[in-house]
């Protein structure tokens, strides 16, 4: 018989407040190993927040659970060894070079034979021939592919990764999520944290935070299959005027324009069918399709109620 997979991270009722303002509501959440987790949500919606509990930068306020096997509230100091963070933004020196970056940070991290980690650090994200340039001079693709080195030098078993591809190019992007692919084939557990819905269709489950609340999970499929969103394609000329007739109307929950078509979604689909009545006639032409995954959280983002408020 197979045994049941093992969990990397395993938390119940994790929550964090500042002030009186709660980050993080009761999430509750289980990454298997060698699983790509992604993490989406809007801005503020605690996700950054939640990475730094489980890494142990931040104790939360309530609820229990174990990071690789270590409990989230007294063996901070052991999930540091073992897990490699990536923020936001880069935070490296840049008046280093890539290699002394890397050395500075295997040092920190005691990693045994540390030249050799270094060079082979290197090689692994083909940075040998930039090893001795300054961390200032690289461009965001550049950047990525150091802070990533950086984040993989002490040999982690768990990756936690915050908006790694902002601000880098197609390309960079592509090659950054072969890479998280082929880590995660060799064991590596990922859990990461973007506003891409390409990338989030690339891990293998995925869960939606909105303003502290965990709003659902699952593979992309369920998570789609669940929001239970009927959405309909629209062309035709003048489409923006269109957009304006129907938002507003009774089972129209969302009205966004995708290229030269617009998207009409909503949950109620008898009602949405009836709105649709004129869209149905020339010069417009309306058919049903399969929701997609931004069509999904923009349904949820606009549901979702601001904690700020």
């Amino acid at each position: 018989m197979k045994p049941p997979p093992e969990s990397v991270i395993d938390v119940q009722g994790v929550t964090k407040r500042f002030g009186d303002r709660t980050v993080v509501n009761r999430i509750d959440l289980r990454v298997l190993r060698g699983e790509i987790f992604g993490f989406l949500g809007p801005n503020g919606s605690g996700t950054s927040t939640f990475l730094r509990i489980l890494c142990g930068l931040l104790t939360p306020d309530e609820g229990s659970g174990r990071c690789l096997g270590h409990d989230i509230r007294s063996d901070r100091a052991a999930i540091k060894r073992e897990v490699g963070y990536m923020t936001q933004r880069f935070s490296f020196y840049e008046d280093l070079t890539i290699q002394e970056n890397l050395d500075f940070i295997a040092r920190i991290y005691a990693v045994a034979n540390r030249a050799a980690a270094v060079r082979q650090s290197l090689q692994t994200l083909g940075l040998t021939e930039r090893g001795h340039q300054l961390a200032g001079q690289l461009s965001g693709g550049w950047k990525q592919r150091l802070a990533l080195a950086a984040c993989l030098i002490h040999q982690p078993q768990l990756l936690l990764l915050d908006e790694p591809t902002a601000g880098v190019d197609p390309k960079a992007r592509r090659d950054f999520w072969e890479q998280i692919h082929r880590l995660a084939a060799q064991g590596l557990t990922v859990l990461i944290t973007t506003h891409y819905m390409d990338e989030a269709e690339r891990c293998h489950r995925l869960a939606y935070l909105a303003y502290g609340n965990l709003l659902t999970h699952g593979t992309v499929a369920e998570v789609v299959q669940g929001a239970n969103l009927t959405t309909y394609e629209i062309s035709g000329p003048l489409l923006h005027r269109l957009a304006d007739q129907l938002r507003g109307q009774p089972g129209v929950e969302q009205v966004v324009a995708f290229g030269n078509t617009l998207h009409v979604s909503g949950r109620n689909a008898l009602q949405l069918h009836q709105s649709l009545a004129p869209a149905r006639s020339d010069p417009y032409h309306c058919r049903a399709i399969t929701s997609g995954l931004e069509d999904v959280f923009i349904s949820l983002m606009d549901t979702a109620r601001d904690n700020f408020r």
